[in-house]
């Protein structure tokens, strides 16, 4: 149990200058023992920081950093951070270069994901605030005021300590603030006072609150499960709403995470007075509260998501329904289930807070393999006159923790604040009248202005809330139109360079890049000739479409770029030359249902972690569409229809831009005509798309020119197998040395094998490698053909003599025998 020094003073006489290790002491005085002291050994620069942008940046392990740009009070920070839980707009702690983290980390300018890293921005266990390493620490809080710049060590108390004693299970009443304090106070002889003594008013039970009834009818040896059950009902709070610092700050310092203000009132008072206490939607229960063993069958649904079979001896909170049926709520001292739990909807509260026996909740906890802080402390034994006085807290707390929300926060606005976001050099006197005609309070505090806005006026939270109301009431036409200069900023991540290196490379190859709604028909999967089996035909269904014609999401880009050719058909366009790059929408197997987010709240990590479990792979690809004429006819030559190696080669051409290679061989894949379509794949052998032309079938169906030809590649693994940098081709001012090879292969074998074979083989030195003839017929025999390639060889430094050149030529010839290829006899 860990006991912040700060709350100890509060409660004893402990005066400032006693050190954490005398406070140890003492309490070994009185038979505890010392676990440790813990204190944030931090140094250095530690401030405040405003995070202005957070880009995500996916990386090739599978992790997601965020490039950020940090206002830390002097500058602007660039900051790679790995937290989930970062974004734009978030006060957040920054450790600058120069400060020392526990542990003896040195902060330091690093080199990192692609970026210099000038600083860290920190969760609680790295600044030694507790265990969350969940993600970073968030200072938008209640009862916090803080600006880009400020010692965060002061502010958030780095310098406190903290003494931790380890609770023998017969000293269970030290499970709490309130018993080490009084402990504390037995050692040195002080005084202490009690968090929840006499003089806290309990009021009389009554009919008006939510009825209860206590029906253990199988105690264990012969001890009732709960001897007592105080229920209190609080309502219109919100339940979800973020708790004030002060109380955040305690449950970091007893090694907590803040979650919520209802769990975290909860919480705090357990850990203040050792009482366990359990809230629960008071709007789902069906009716009266009853405690009883679990009857033969019953299961229930844990908070940690685990569905348990219930146990005869196991004792159960549970509603009952006018219609007599009965649901189970929770494990008694142990844990609630779902059915009840509080949620960001909730504004109604049942607060329970009992006295349950130390054996039903120890044989429970390990009957269900569940250990909890409530159910450690149940198992040593609670107070047995503290539930009521615990409850009266938590109501306290609740309600004035409440009022301390929903009263308005101020907002500290640097004044010139509106004169640099707007342009206009508003003077002092229209800044102040114009927030005053809004309903806001405004104190001018130096540089800044302190801003408490208005009860009816939820919607003012920031500065630049504050500017707008500015900018609306002294008048939009008094804005100057001005184009600003344009920042210097950090530039494209690398996957945006190459996604549009891949279109300009598209848009040189004569292609125009098009944009269509990723809408679709169920019909269209039958258009396209896609078989019965075929995973694109599992498409996503949208609730509200724009059209009911069209609910499905796309799975393929030609699914919606077949329209865009049609629309452009249809205008007189004969000759067309397209490309898009977007997402489809693949789901694989069946995904979580995704409840409705709070409004008005940031999501918890587990709602986000709900809503991005249940959202499908959404790859980028890129699509081709050629039709007509690819070389339109003139005084220069009679022209060239489109055929299927222009869609080969469009896809080549964009691939050659991202520096990778693509391996060439037929295939029979729909909507592609199963004569005319080539697979494309990876060096490594991955698939990176199709190309070639279109079945007749789908192209008669879709009402296409003859012979359209398509191409679509996925656009994510390209640029996943680009290399970090693609090497300028070498001038070499040396002669080139010919060799033309005729090779006999069986009709499987690609030449795209060949020519990798042959190119494996002939090193450095081999230039290029070019098909130029195929043959079929008797000489090669049945089932075979011949291939003739040229080999181009050439040095860098020297010309290559007869002799060298011979070398490479059968280096390569004995590379693409491996591949099953032969020297064709002359």
């Amino acid at each position: 149990m860990r006991a912040p020094l700060r709350w100890l003073r509060e409660h004893t006489d402990l005066s400032a200058d006693v050190s954490a290790e005398q406070v140890a002491a003492a309490l070994v005085r009185v038979g505890l023992e010392e676990e440790g002291l813990h204190r944030a050994d931090v140094t250095g620069p530690i401030v405040v920081g405003q995070v202005l942008s957070a880009l995500p940046e996916p990386q090739k392990n599978g992790k997601t950093i965020s490039w950020c740009q940090v206002d830390v009070g002097t500058e602007v920070k660039g900051i790679v951070c790995g937290a989930p839980n970062v974004a734009a707009g978030h006060q957040v702690v920054v450790a600058l270069a120069g400060a020392v983290l526990p542990g003896g980390f040195e902060i330091a300018a690093r080199r990192t994901y692609g970026h210099v890293s000038d600083g860290m921005i920190c969760s609680a266990r790295e600044l030694g605030l507790g265990e969350d390493h969940e993600g970073i620490i968030v200072l938008a809080r209640p009862g916090l005021v803080a600006r880009p710049g400020d010692d965060a060590a002061e502010l958030l108390g780095l310098g406190e300590a903290t003494v931790e004693v380890n609770v023998t299970p017969d000293r269970g009443y030290c499970f709490s603030l309130r018993g080490i304090a009084r402990e504390y106070a037995l050692s040195t002889g002080g005084s202490f006072t009690d968090p929840v003594g006499p003089d806290l008013a309990v009021p009389a039970p009554d009919d008006a609150g939510h009825p209860v009834r206590l029906a253990d009818e199988a105690p264990v040896r012969g001890r009732q499960g709960c001897d007592r059950y105080v229920a209190r009902s609080v309502r219109g709070v919100d339940a979800s709403a973020t708790s004030p610092y002060w109380m955040q700050r305690v449950l970091q310092q007893c090694g907590m995470r803040p979650i919520s203000l209802a769990v975290d009132v909860t919480n705090y008072v357990m850990l203040a007075t050792g009482q366990p206490l359990h809230a629960f939607d008071l709007d789902r229960l069906a009716g009266p509260v009853v405690v009883r063993r679990a009857r033969d069958g019953e299961r229930l649904t844990t908070l940690d998501g685990v569905d348990r079979a219930l146990h005869a001896e196991d004792l159960l909170i549970t509603d009952e329904a006018p219609d007599g049926t009965s649901r189970v709520l929770a494990i008694a001292g142990v844990m609630g289930g779902a059915s009840s739990e509080v949620t960001p909807a909730t504004t109604n509260l049942l607060v329970e807070s009992a006295h349950f026996d130390a054996v039903t909740v120890a044989r429970s906890a390990r009957r269900h393999k569940l250990s909890t802080e409530a159910g450690r402390r149940y198992e040593r034994g609670v107070d047995t006159d503290l539930a009521d006085r615990a409850a009266e807290l938590a109501v306290r707390l609740l309600v004035d923790v409440g009022d301390e929300r929903v009263a308005a926060q101020p907002i500290r606005m640097a004044a010139d604040l509106p004169a640099r976001l707007v342009g206009v050099d508003y003077t002092d006197a229209q800044v102040d009248d114009a927030l005053r005609a809004v309903g806001c309070d405004v104190v001018r505090d130096g540089a800044e202005l302190v801003v408490t806005a208005a009860s009816w006026r939820p919607d003012l939270v920031e500065g630049a809330d504050l500017v707008e109301e500015v900018a609306r009431v002294v008048g939009y036409d008094t804005i100057g139109s001005v184009l600003p200069v344009a920042p210097s900023g950090r530039g494209l991540t690398r996957g945006q360079h190459l996604r549009r290196s891949a279109a300009r490379a598209l848009a040189e190859h004569g292609l125009v890049e098009v944009l269509s709604y990723p809408f679709v028909a169920p019909s269209r999967h039958d258009d396209l000739g896609l078989p019965v089996d075929d995973p694109r035909r599992t498409a996503l269904r949208l609730v509200n479409p724009i059209s009911d014609e069209q609910p499905l999401l796309r799975t393929s880009l030609l699914a919606t770029l077949v329209d865009v050719a049609r629309r452009n058909l249809s205008r007189g366009v004969r000759d067309l030359a397209l490309f898009e790059i977007g997402r489809v929408y693949r789901p694989a197997g069946d995904l979580a249902a995704v409840a409705a987010l709070p409004r008005a709240v940031r999501p918890s990590d587990a709602e986000l972690a709900a809503l991005e479990a249940g959202v499908p792979p959404q790859p980028r690809r890129v699509a081709v569409l050629l039709a007509g004429q690819r070389e339109r006819a003139g005084w220069w030559g009679p022209g060239r229809a489109v055929d299927w190696t222009d869609a080969v080669g469009a896809a080549q051409a964009l691939a050659q831009a991202l520096g990778v290679r693509l391996g060439v061989e037929a295939d029979d894949h729909a909507p592609w005509h199963p004569g005319r379509c080539a697979r494309l794949t990876l060096p490594d052998g991955t698939l990176a798309g199709h190309a070639g032309e279109l079945h007749p079938r789908v192209v008669a169906t879709l009402e296409l020119p003859a012979r359209t030809c398509v191409a679509e590649l996925d656009l994510d693994a390209l640029v996943a197998a680009a290399p970090a940098q693609v090497p300028a081709a070498s001038l070499s001012t040396h002669p080139v040395a010919l060799r033309d090879v005729a090779l006999v292969v069986d009709d499987a074998v690609p030449a795209v094998r060949v020519e990798a074979a042959l190119r494996d083989g002939g090193g450095p030195l081999l230039e290029s490698v070019r098909l130029f003839d195929e043959y079929v017929g008797e000489q090669v025999g049945a089932g075979r053909r011949s291939l003739a390639y040229r080999l181009t060889l050439r040095a860098d430094d020297r010309t290559l003599t007869g002799d060298e050149a011979e070398a490479v030529r059968e280096a390569a010839l004995a590379s693409a025998a491996e591949v099953g290829a032969v020297l064709r006899a002359t």
